[in-house]
């Protein structure tokens, strides 16, 4: 397992100096994040990145993301022609010898929260979905509660929304079969691992259709293209917000298709409610102890980050992203980690005394 941390480049308060300095990261997650969806990622504006990451003492281990043009989600005229370049943005994660390139198929919009501040007990501050919010936001007039969302133009969201939501689920599906029929095999030759992260939350957003919310779906994603670069981004804290999802059943069955891990833990407060937790199990709802053991089990050796974070000790900035609670998420999980390791070699776990 390659532990890893989420920069989003050189303008991210939290420098790659910092991360270097925690114990166990080797691995660093970033991407072109000023390259708009449809348009091909140039390789030298990505190699010059690998570069500042190398220079660090760190390794460029995973792309996320490259996204996909909603035109392609929606299979309009414009499709192919979109989904050759974003082949040309997997070439050249392949030519600069990133291993993984992690992206979703959410249509419009990303990851999606109602607040970015709700206090816990101990004063930090977390990222929540509520779902009596999320009807009082109108995502045309402002997102200022979505926060991974980088909308289109204004213009242009009402008849995307429309489009969407008038859109059969199944219709998706074909949609999403025909980017990875074209995307693979290139992925393939490239030396790329494709790596789908699930829809967060896992169900509809705003009336949106969102297709990859469990663990059938998951394995439905990996049969339309049978190939081992079509893989998934198993997302404990996506997939953990729906209760019904048994997240290691799930990694049993995805096996060696999991290409890379987002650690995290949400305690579910009601029916599609929930909050994002520190990452520690018995603060969540979710048994990360079980979950990186499943990991283990099927043989994982790819890199995983710690998702999310709080905002601790005083800390500003892209909510979820601070450096404190995600250091200390690194350090948890490489403590699970190296606890089932030797657990599967056989060796004594003890007790408190």
């Amino acid at each position: 397992m390659l532990m890893s941390f989420r920069w989003f480049g050189p303008g991210d308060p939290v420098s790659l100096s910092r991360i270097r300095q925690i114990p166990g990261v080797d691995g660093v997650v970033s991407a072109l994040h000023g390259i708009p969806a449809g348009e091909a990622w140039p390789r030298d504006e990505l190699s010059r990145l690998g570069e500042r990451i190398d220079d660090a003492g760190l390794r460029f281990a995973v792309v996320e993301s490259v996204p996909v043009h909603d035109d392609i989600k929606l299979g309009r005229p414009s499709r192919d022609r979109l989904i050759e370049r974003y082949c040309e943005s997997v070439r050249a994660v392949g030519e600069v010898g990133v291993p993984v390139l992690c992206y979703n198929f959410m249509p419009v919009l990303d990851w999606t929260r109602t607040s970015t501040d709700m206090r816990l007990a101990d004063g930090s501050a977390t990222l929540a979905y509520d779902p009596e919010e999320l009807a009082a936001l109108d995502p045309v007039r402002g997102p200022a509660a979505l926060p991974a969302w980088s909308p289109p133009e204004p213009r242009k969201l009402p008849e995307l929304l429309a489009a969407f939501r008038a859109m059969e689920k199944e219709r998706l599906w074909d949609h999403l079969a025909c980017f990875l029929e074209a995307v693979v095999p290139v992925a393939e030759e490239s030396g790329v691992l494709m790596a789908m992260h699930p829809d967060d939350p896992p169900w509809s957003v705003f009336g949106l259709p969102r297709i990859i919310t469990d663990g059938p779906a998951l394995e439905r994603l990996l049969g339309l293209v049978d190939r081992p670069a079509n893989g998934v981004t198993f997302c404990s804290g996506s997939l953990g917000a729906h209760p019904d999802n048994d997240l290691p059943g799930i990694v049993r069955r995805l096996g060696s298709r999991i290409h890379f891990a987002h650690c995290r833990n949400v305690r579910v407060t009601g029916e599609r409610r929930f909050h994002e937790s520190p990452h520690l199990s018995r603060l969540g709802d979710v048994d990360l102890r079980e979950v990186l053991r499943a990991l283990r089990e099927v043989g994982f050796t790819g890199p995983m980050r710690p998702d999310h974070g709080r905002m601790i000790w005083g800390e500003t900035g892209q909510p979820g992203y601070g450096l404190y609670d995600r250091a200390l998420g690194a350090m948890y999980l490489q403590g699970l980690w190296e606890g089932v390791e030797g657990m599967a070699g056989g060796g004594e776990t003890r007790g408190p005394p």
